[in-house]
């Protein structure tokens, strides 16, 4: 029972700091982006702890466990996407909007901003979606909670913690998260490697494809895992909306250059302590097989904190890598809800509905979203099979349906107004067609149009062609539209 206390314990302290923090919430701008005063270090803090989600904690990590260092591929997609963000990172914290709808109207016109609403909503509800199926997991894990009950214990938790103070709480906690996930990760991979004999074991007990570039797969299926990540990265709602947090733009880009240091170093240990333990697991004969395929193994992770013993970890250990998932999973919920939440009471309800909304009024409304964004995200979970379908899913419809149009803002002053709406219209909607007809072909035992992890080539490339064919057919636009964003900074 000690890793349930543990869990129960942990979860305590960070309400406890998200409810201490929302007596200090007096406007939008502290709801919304924490007053714009984030210093480096919880920036750093925030932006690590959000992408180190369950997309890493269980689908990567599951991935790792089947292929090997060849996983590697998903995660340096997001490590290439981080390089290019520093060029942007300034430019970003100078136009000092609150949401990337709020960019996309500013460069564009409003469907632009309604449409780049509809696939941030979609999208994150789906990654939060998966953060309430890994909260299900860890309590089925240590206290035997069903994990239907463990979902649902999750995403109250979840969208409590969100609603009381938004960005300011994220930020707060973020930095204890992530100083936990780094140590926990960073000791347990070494401590794992030489209990379980070293590169010896590694060879006798693993296939030789676990130790190859692309395994035993093809370059075509590694540009299949890198693509979405890469995309997504550029695109990414959270990491703008914190950028937007920063004290400045010098503050934002440094905490992309530890960003970067971070991600490398924390996604490289998870996946080796996931195919540490995979080898050891797997030469077990009570264990032979159980974590082959994609639902056991997304679990490797998770097995190896409860059952730390087994694989040499001491129980502090096993405690510490416990509440560093603990800490994956609620702070990657907490930004995605937050995010989406913004973008239809920013971007849809103040905008459209009602443009003279008082500060509180918007708050209220704001932590109403939240609240029916964490159901939402409740019934997206019965749509797919394992967490790796419902994370590249989520990161091709932000990568093919935002980034395109997002990126040209900043890089390409010729883009035009028609070309960027037709690209998120384009990148959206073929995202949609692929996943919704690959549902309805599963539900008849059919196969599936085209699996999740190439679903990204066919709708980023028609979203990019669109994006340049239209804007090339179109008169360019007027200065108005693109002087802010080649502003020199002071």
């Amino acid at each position: 029972m000690i890793f349930f206390w543990v869990v129960i314990g942990y979860l305590i302290v960070l309400m406890g700091i998200s409810i201490w923090k929302s007596f200090m919430v007096k406007n939008q701008e502290d709801f919304m982006v924490a007053g714009r005063k984030v210093s480096t270090p919880k920036l750093v803090g925030t932006l690590l702890c959000t992408w180190l989600g369950s997309g890493s904690l269980l689908a990567g990590a599951g991935l790792a466990a089947n292929v090997g260092f060849a996983e590697l591929w998903m995660a340096a997609g997001a490590w290439l996407g981080i390089i290019i963000v520093f060029f942007l990172a300034g430019k970003v914290r100078r136009i000092a909007e609150f949401t990337v709808p709020d960019i996309l109207e500013l460069r564009y016109n409003k469907w632009a901003r309604i449409l780049g609403t509809m696939v941030i909503v979609i999208a994150y509800t789906t990654i939060v979606g998966y953060q309430f199926r890994a909260g299900g997991f860890v309590l089925d894990l240590v206290a035997g909670i069903p994990e239907w009950q463990g979902v649902l214990l999750t995403a109250a938790f979840i969208v409590i913690f969100t609603a009381f103070a938004g960005m300011l709480s994220i930020v707060s906690v973020d930095i204890i998260n992530g100083t936990v996930i780094t140590i926990a990760i960073v000791i347990a991979a070494p401590i794992v490697f030489f209990s379980i004999g070293g590169s010896e074991h590694l060879t006798a007990t693993l296939d030789p494809s676990h130790f190859q570039i692309f395994g035993d797969k093809s370059f075509f299926w590694a540009m299949g895992i890198f693509l979405p990540t890469f995309f997504l990265l550029l695109g990414e709602s959270n990491m703008y909306q914190k950028f937007f947090s920063a004290k400045n733009e010098k503050s934002a880009k440094k905490a992309v250059v530890w960003w970067v240091v971070g991600t490398i170093i924390v996604e490289t240990a998870l996946a080796s302590l996931a195919i540490f333990a995979f080898s050891h697991f797997n030469a077990l004969d009570a264990m032979s097989e159980f974590f082959l395929g994609s639902e056991n193994s997304e679990r490797i992770i998770l097995h190896t904190a409860r059952y730390s013993t087994e694989v040499g970890l001491p129980i502090w250990a096993g405690l510490l890598l416990i509440m560093a998932s603990v800490a994956i999973i609620t702070s990657t919920g907490n930004s995605f809800l937050l995010t989406p939440s913004t973008n239809l009471t920013r971007d849809i309800y103040q905008r459209f509905i009602n443009p003279n909304v008082s500060g509180q009024r918007i708050i209220l409304m704001q932590r109403i979203m939240v609240v029916l964004l964490g159901i939402m995200a409740y019934l997206l979970l019965t749509q797919f099979s394992t967490i790796l379908a419902m994370a590249l899913t989520a990161y091709t419809m932000v990568g093919a349906g935002l980034t395109p149009a997002l990126l040209a803002a900043f890089l390409w002053k010729r883009v035009t107004v028609a070309g960027g709406v037709a690209s998120i219209a384009t990148g959206m909607g073929v995202t949609l067609f692929i996943t919704i007809a690959n549902s309805v072909m599963m539900n008849l035992n059919e196969v599936q149009l085209l699996n999740e992890q190439y679903i990204i080539l066919p709708a980023a490339a028609l979203s990019i062609t669109v994006l340049v064919v239209v804007s090339l057919l179109t008169p360019p636009d007027p200065k108005s539209k693109w002087g802010r964003f080649y502003e020199k900074g002071a």
